[in-house]
């Protein structure tokens, strides 16, 4: 006797593949927007100059983007797709803002390289997620634990300065991350599976699943950055 296989019906495929690519959309979206802000900024050094050497202007923005963050993650079901988008959009031209001072610290060729490094890490880590059949849900828990442990440890390291510290919280950062992509994917796949009531719940639960490979891809970036991009 053959053993029997399972096949999703055609319709669940559909379902699956309108997902994936309108998630996908959207943080590629997002990563449009960042880098098309960055370099609108950096038609202007003086204003990346200022920006970089105004620390109450710099660390009001990266509040304003956390208040963002989480009303996206805490109230998306209060808002309608649409203004969840320009929420999403929103958060994604500020990080620009702020990713245009990157340029001061690193090579412009580094973050290029930098960036199709990241993007090969995490397609193929993300394609993981997605296709495994292993429960990932303790990495996930893991991983939530070690990025609250390197937040205070980079807190730490403000006082303490140590190169060495910065090397180590940035490999931990980048692990994190990679577990954190892949649970991501998973969660977004259990989701898929659980089904949507309409259309509308499908595009915020889009949104949100963007918001968060977003994130996944923008700190794995960071910590990749740190390790071996070429300062100035």
């Amino acid at each position: 006797m053959k053993p029997q296989t399972y096949e999703m019906p055609a319709g669940a495929i559909a379902r699956e593949k309108s997902f994936i690519r309108e998630v996908f959309t959207w943080m590629g979206g997002g990563l449009a927007v960042t880098g098309l802000v960055s370099f609108f900024m950096l038609s202007n050094p003086n204003a990346v100059m200022a920006l970089a050497k105004n620390p109450i202007l710099f660390f009001g923005i990266i509040i304003v983007q956390l208040i963002l963050v989480w009303q996206i993650s805490r109230s998306i079901q209060k808002f309608s797709a649409q203004t969840a988008g320009i929420l999403f959009t929103v958060y994604a031209g500020l990080n620009g803002v702020i990713f245009s001072t990157l340029f001061l610290a690193y090579t412009s060729s580094s973050i290029a390289a930098t960036f199709f490094i990241t993007a090969g890490v995490f397609g193929a880590t993300a394609l993981y997620g997605w296709t495994t059949k292993a429960d990932l849900s303790s990495i996930g828990s893991l991983c939530f634990m070690g990025l609250i442990g390197i937040i205070i440890a980079s807190i730490v390291n403000i006082f303490l300065r140590s190169t060495m510290f910065e090397y180590i919280i940035s490999y931990l950062g980048v692990a994190i991350f990679i577990g954190l992509t892949a649970y991501d994917m998973q969660q977004l796949k259990i989701m898929n599976a659980k089904g949507f009531q309409d259309s509308e719940s499908m595009a915020k639960i889009s949104i949100l699943g963007a918001l968060k490979l977003y994130l996944d891809f923008i700190n794995l970036f960071l910590f990749l950055l740190r390790l071996f991009g070429q300062r100035r």
